[in-house]
């Protein structure tokens, strides 16, 4: 499950380059409009079953970078988390390429 959530993760936040082919562009812009809950979701998920590998951090990463607008809301941690989110957007096009490259290597069965 985690594979195909970072394959959604890694269209979202690569979205824009994915200019070569554009009907995969399309739904990658369309799953944008969905962001924050698939963020909420892929977080709640790794945290929930234990996914602490590579695919589970770096879900949380993009997750993170995907919730940003919502972190302030979070009593305590929000400013922290929110910092650290807008810190890894300045990576988003990177971590998108390495979340949707794992999601793709883990629905193959290369990486476990």
């Amino acid at each position: 499950m985690i594979e195909w959530l970072n394959i959604i993760a890694g269209l979202i936040l690569c979205v824009s380059f994915l200019d070569a082919v554009p009907s995969l562009q399309k739904f990658a812009k369309w799953l944008g409009s969905f962001d924050t809950i698939i963020g909420i979701i892929i977080i709640i998920y790794v945290i929930f079953t234990g996914t602490w590998g590579l695919q589970g951090i770096f879900a949380i990463f993009a997750g993170l970078i995907m919730i940003v607008g919502i972190l302030p809301a979070i009593p305590a941690v929000g400013k922290y988390l929110e910092k650290l989110a807008k810190w890894l957007g300045g990576f988003q096009g990177i971590i998108g390429i390495i979340v949707l490259i794992l999601g793709i290597l883990g629905v193959l069965g290369i990486l476990v």
